[in-house]
């Protein structure tokens, strides 16, 4: 996915969007803190990403997360509008939509 998800970032950078990664790959430990930071590097993420672990409780409890991955599509409103969009003309499709309104919502806020 994090192909992806860094071709996203970077079509709507200068739109109101914005992708956070949550991840839970052992990062609970200084090893696995230093692999993780590793493959972010390597694998070009340049994104906000959190450790589900260093959390007390942790953030995939509290979003009662069953399963990695787990996508959540959040509106401008804050609002969880999508859940687990996975085929990527379709994600984008929802995204589109959704950077769209939070555009038009900001324009009519400058009125």
């Amino acid at each position: 996915m994090i192909p992806h998800e860094r071709s996203l970032v970077q079509k709507w950078k200068d739109r109101p969007f914005a992708l956070i990664g949550v991840n839970s790959d052992g990062t609970d430990s200084e090893d696995g803190l230093k692999k993780f930071l590793e493959q972010k590097e390597k694998m070009g993420v340049t994104w906000r990403s959190f450790r589900n672990e260093s959390l007390e409780p942790s953030i995939s409890d509290t979003w009662r997360v069953q399963g990695w991955p787990t996508l959540y599509f959040i509106d401008h409103e804050g609002v969880i509008r999508h859940k687990d969009v996975r085929d990527e003309a379709e994600m984008e499709k929802v995204l589109d939509e959704m950077i769209t309104k939070a555009e038009e919502a900001a324009k009519g806020a400058k009125k």
